[in-house]
């Protein structure tokens, strides 16, 4: 049998944004079932059962600072996971503009100060990691949501700068890129049978992705398993990002 102690997390302390549904709840369980002592942040201070959870929101500061405070008791984190994040739609604030700097200053600005706030903690673990959930649109172009596009573009580009920069501490930093993943921010598109089914077919998996899909990576990332990754961007997909012939995914030709 194979020694896979390496992706224990037993006696690790982890944060986990985001945590109240979604890709970031689905994590946060995963990390506790793997041993970890998990604390949740999210706007709402729900988390999964047995996750301790915080009220945080991101765009603030402050509110960040004093999450921190109390997770400090803890002496250290082993492991941050930031899955946090907004999508806006249209016609959401008073303007264009307003939309942009609303999401970047929760999925880029948010990220960075949760970073900056933690990298104490994470320091004083000797052998940390930081796993940011990024998205298929960091390096891909989509559609009706320039803020999110660049959030997620600019998140990748700042974990390989905090992977230089936090390596002389022993603290790892990757990404996560999910999918399409059936969630409440892709609820309308995963409704709707035409955008689903194109959805569906552009992955060479033929499905959409679920919460559970992101665990395994997560945990992969978070672990002594990846000790000698960083600052890396591993796609949880079904092939999205590395399919070619845009055919059906039943095809055999």
């Amino acid at each position: 049998m194979p020694d896979l102690s390496a992706f224990s997390l037993k006696d690790k302390i982890a944060v986990v944004t985001g945590a109240s549904r979604g890709i970031g709840a689905a994590i946060a369980t995963g990390l506790q079932d793997a041993g970890a002592t998990v604390f949740g942040l999210s706007r709402s201070g729900t988390a999964p059962q047995g996750v301790t959870a915080i009220a945080c929101d991101l765009s603030d500061d402050k509110a960040i600072e004093s999450a921190f405070r109390t997770i400090a008791a803890r002496g250290r984190v082993d492991a941050l996971v930031n899955a946090a994040g907004i999508s806006l739609p249209p016609q959401s604030t008073e303007s264009e503009l307003a939309r942009f700097r609303a999401t970047v200053a929760t999925d880029l600005t948010g990220v960075y100060a949760t970073i900056l706030a933690a990298y104490p903690l994470l320091k004083k673990a000797g052998s940390a990691a930081i796993v940011n959930v990024t998205s298929i649109n960091s390096i891909r172009g989509f559609p009706g949501n320039p803020g999110y596009v660049a959030a997620k573009a600019g998140l990748a580009g700042l974990t390989r700068a905090l992977a230089a920069d936090y390596a002389p501490d022993g603290i790892r930093v990757n990404a996560l890129a999910p999918g399409y993943v059936a969630t409440e921010m892709t609820a309308k598109s995963f409704a709707d049978p035409v955008m689903h089914e194109e959805r569906r077919r552009h992955t060479m998996l033929g499905r959409w992705g679920q919460p559970a899909d992101m665990v395994g990576a997560a945990v992969f990332l978070a672990s002594e398993a990846s000790a000698y990754v960083t600052g890396q961007e591993i796609f949880v997909d079904g092939g999205w990002i590395a399919k070619g012939l845009a055919i059906s995914s039943d095809s055999k030709s």
